[in-house]
């Protein structure tokens, strides 16, 4: 059996080769007929160059532009920060509509999954409650709600360190020094629920709904509407202190902009108006429960793949990820966009260098020139603040081999497949339109997918190569890993594991399909993606502009 290959090369275009194990200084490795001697040692995810580069040449990987050098680089040699640059192609209007050729989806034309129907044609694959407040005053009472609320309901998760510092100093007053064995978790969370149909009881906190300008309490209150409206919603709870810029009323506008015949409950309390907190509270806690109890009976029943919206995010990002993890979550999109399903790709700084590829996958003019506006106002703000979308990078992504923010996105922007772009949306608005959907988002895990559940996401996929273990209150994430031993050595936060696509044991295509199965699983509940059981409820809106 012939040796794996110790390095790979993306694209037939690129000047790259990617090693996939570590290279010692002065070994020779061979690709596609050619021979090359490392003049430097090479660690595992980072980049040699096929030929020598002298300053300003180009370095292509994935086919486009990723980077400048600036200084010689000798053949075989590898890149580094020290020794390439960002850069990037320029973009500008397209025509839009060209030509896509979809998968195979014969194999799913008749499956379904079981998901939660909403009076509007929605359905979710959760069922949640929310308790959200328009403004940061309240963030006490909401916890005040989720503390009475979860332990006694049984979605509090087990005190497990809890118990373990409570026999730490057990220990610790009997003089006995020996460390205790580790705590067995939990797992059927499930059979305590007061209520089994409802799969949880969500509490958000933020900063946000005063202070800022008017913009921003309207932002708010836009991404708020967006997850009441969500179809993993059943109803919500709202607390208002009555002066804040984000009124009860401008709420109520942005449900109606997504449903104008919005009939889920929706519960508002307002302190100013109330005889006392103490009064607001206990009528929050009654009418909730009744609310709880009109959503325990609602039941899962079938639905086609085309009410599922998928969420694509990449978080920890390394090396491998734009080669194993990223694309076969694109090939998911691809399977789900053919079966008329809607995918949401995200990260506007993330898809720096392939935006002409994505305006000329437009649907229309129309929709390619509203991706151009609105990259090129995140642009225009980032360079503000003495910033810009090239310098999203972080120490990590940098360790772990992606050395430019071109490199970076080239593969990040893989996760959303090849199919046409449909929509583009800005952040707090709701997508409806099947097909890829370009959402602006930063690039930041949890303020875009915090977008993406407010652009109406009812499942996100999660692509890491490092570790993250980001999740969501209404949206189930499910984590993929760019790397086996990634898998293996944080298997309580990873899903599915895309290594073997590096090794050659399996293929794009396979684990894309295996990923599809695993949205549809999740989505019907008989699956419960690690983020869920984790109890990762991130939720971060993102704050543009001053404060005034």
């Amino acid at each position: 059996m012939a040796a794996p290959t110790p390095v790979l090369k993306v694209h037939p275009r690129d000047n790259v080769l990617v090693g996939l194990r570590d290279l010692p200084r002065g070994a020779e490795v061979a690709h596609e007929g050619e021979s090359y001697v490392l003049p430097e040692g090479v660690r595992v995810k980072h980049k040699v160059v096929t030929h020598a580069l002298e300053p300003n040449d180009a370095v292509v990987m994935y086919g486009v532009l990723v980077g400048r050098a600036t200084r010689s680089i000798p053949r075989g040699g590898p890149l580094t920060p020290e020794n390439v640059v960002h850069a990037a192609a320029e973009y500008g209007a397209g025509e839009g509509g060209s030509a896509w050729s979809p998968p195979d989806v014969s194999p799913w034309t008749h499956r379904e999954f079981r998901g939660f129907h909403r009076s509007d044609g929605q359905v979710g694959t959760a069922n949640h409650w929310l308790v959200v407040p328009l403004v940061f005053c309240e963030n006490r009472n909401v916890r005040v709600l989720e503390e009475a609320f979860r332990k006694e309901l049984g979605y509090a998760p087990p005190d497990l360190y809890r118990r373990q510092v409570a026999e730490l100093v057990r220990r610790h007053r009997e003089g006995d020094v020996t460390p205790p064995e580790p705590l067995a978790v939990e797992t059927d969370l499930v059979s305590r629920r007061v209520f089994p149909n409802v799969d949880g009881v969500q509490f958000l906190t933020h900063e946000a709904g005063c202070g800022g300008i008017p913009e921003d309490a309207r932002r708010l209150c836009a991404l708020l509407a967006g997850y009441i409206h969500n179809p993993n919603v059943a109803g919500a709870t709202v607390l208002s202190l009555g002066c804040q810029n984000a009124q009860v009323e401008v709420l109520r506008e942005e449900l109606h902009r997504r449903n104008p015949r919005f009939d889920k409950p929706l519960l508002v309390f307002e302190q100013q108006k109330s005889a006392s907190e103490r009064a607001m509270l206990s009528a929050a806690v009654g009418e909730t429960f009744a609310g709880l109890q009109e959503a325990d009976a609602l039941e899962r029943r079938p639905a086609p793949l085309d009410q599922l919206t998928v969420g694509v995010e990449c978080g920890g990002s390394d090396g491998f990820s734009g080669l194993s993890a990223n694309p076969a979550m694109g090939h998911a999109a691809d399977l789900l966009v053919a079966l008329g399903g809607r995918v949401i790709l995200s990260e506007f700084p993330e898809l720096c260098g392939v935006e002409q590829e994505l305006i000329d996958r437009s649907v229309s003019a129309a929709v390619g020139d509203r991706f151009v506006r609105l990259m090129r106002e995140y642009e225009a703000q980032a360079e503000k603040v003495g910033s810009g979308v090239h310098m999203n990078l972080s120490t990590g992504n940098i360790r772990d081999g992606l050395l430019t923010e071109a490199m970076k996105s080239a593969g990040a922007a893989r996760k959303g497949g090849t199919s046409p772009v449909t929509a583009v949306l800005d952040y707090g608005e709701y997508g409806t339109e099947p097909g890829l959907n370009l959402l602006c988002t930063p690039g930041h895990d949890v303020e875009s997918t915090t977008g993406m559940a407010g652009a109406g996401a009812n499942v996100i996929v999660f692509s890491t190569g490092m570790g993250t273990p980001t999740g969501n209150p209404i949206t189930p994430v499910i984590k993929v890993a760019s790397n086996t031993s990634l898998a293996r050595r944080l298997s309580d936060i990873i899903d599915v594991d895309a290594g073997a696509i590096l090794t050659g044991d399996r293929t794009i295509e396979d684990l894309g399909a295996d990923i599809l199965a695993q949205v549809l699983s999740v989505a019907s509940g008989e699956t419960q993606p690690r983020a869920v059981r984790l109890g990762q409820n991130d939720f971060i809106p993102w704050k543009r502009g001053i404060s005034l």
